[in-house]
């Protein structure tokens, strides 16, 4: 029997629950579960307010580092005691122990920590593919990152870096914004307190920024389109704010700006190799120390409700990590 921290009852706190093993397929893989990243999506998924709702009782956590127990009989690429990262489809991860496919496991480069690796698939693979696939950032460009101290804007900050991007990063706080610059941001605003438009133009020399990467939505995402260079590219990420604005056609008409959406984990099924592709590479540039997950906060399965709460009341920046007893 394992612990793990289940939703019975949307919108209600999780529940500890002592849970049997699942049976392994073939091709499966049981891991002990060191480190498990929380998402925003995670803590919308429980209130019943995610685009998915999967059916109850069921435990929040899709994105988990461990150490593999046991391997299913057509398991060919790992054996027990093998560090992993690796995806479960959308739940099950707040749990002590988990089972999943051999297709979704990557390999953790030694040197990297094991728990804190759990905070690299969904946030530097949303970015990674925003950046390389749906902004195509190029070297010299300059990018807008709202939400900028997030976990999905601190791993934008730290590629778009890599990638030769000028980086102006957007937050709430002066603390926040502090912790942009110290991954990397080059210029930031504080969206509470200042123009964002005037800001941008200002950093630019009025020129504006060539790609938006946004995950506020509402009034932060309409001022963003106010300071985008000529044929800018906005990538819509997520809505923050609670509220989905509608774009303005025109402002996108008049400097030929294109404005596209990114849900990462819809390559799962829709493109695969797209999703294992930003895992692995997101991986090496994070063994190489090019990318440094910043984690805010570590909670034991027992302190879930604890961890939600930390993130619902935007207290965390970078990640927030569900551990397993002994990390």
């Amino acid at each position: 029997m394992f612990r793990a921290a289940v939703v019975r009852k949307l919108g209600e706190r999780l529940v500890v629950a002592r849970q049997a093993p699942a049976e392994l397929g073939s091709y499966d893989v049981r891991i002990c579960v060191a480190g498990c990243g929380v998402n925003f999506a995670d803590v919308l998924m429980a209130a019943g307010k995610y685009q998915e709702k999967p059916p109850l009782p069921f435990s929040p956590g899709t994105e988990v580092s461990g150490t593999v127990l046991e391997v299913g009989t057509g398991v060919k690429g790992f054996k027990r005691g093998d560090r992993v990262l690796g995806l479960l489809g959308g739940v099950g991860g707040f749990a002590e122990q988990v089972v999943t496919n051999e297709s979704m496991l990557f390999a953790v480069p030694d040197g990297l920590d094991l728990a804190r690796a759990a905070a690299i698939p969904v946030s530097y693979g949303t970015a990674y593919v925003g950046l390389t696939r749906r902004a195509r950032l190029q070297r010299g460009e300059t990018i807008l990152v709202t939400a900028a101290a997030g976990s999905v804007g601190l791993a934008v900050i730290q590629l778009a870096k890599h990638l030769g991007a000028t980086v102006i990063a957007a937050a709430g706080s002066a603390e926040k914004l502090e912790l942009c610059r110290r991954h990397g941001a080059d210029h930031v605003v504080n969206y509470r307190e200042e123009d964002i438009v005037k800001a941008v133009k200002g950093a630019t020399e009025g020129a504006g920024a060539d790609v938006v990467f946004d995950m506020v939505g509402g009034d932060v995402l309409l001022q963003t389109l106010r300071c985008v260079a000529w044929e800018a590219r906005l990538v819509v990420c997520g809505f923050a704010s609670g509220d989905i604005p509608k774009i303005p056609a025109n402002l996108l008409l008049v400097k030929n700006v294109s404005a596209v959406g990114l849900f990462w984990g819809a390559y799962a099924k829709r493109d695969p190799a797209v999703l294992h592709d930003s895992i692995v590479k997101t991986l090496e540039l994070a063994a190489s120390g090019v990318l440094q997950p910043h984690v805010s906060g570590k909670f034991d399965i027992a302190k879930a409700n604890e961890a939600f709460d930390f993130i619902a009341t935007r207290k965390s920046t970078g990640k927030v990590i569900i551990t397993g007893e002994g990390h």
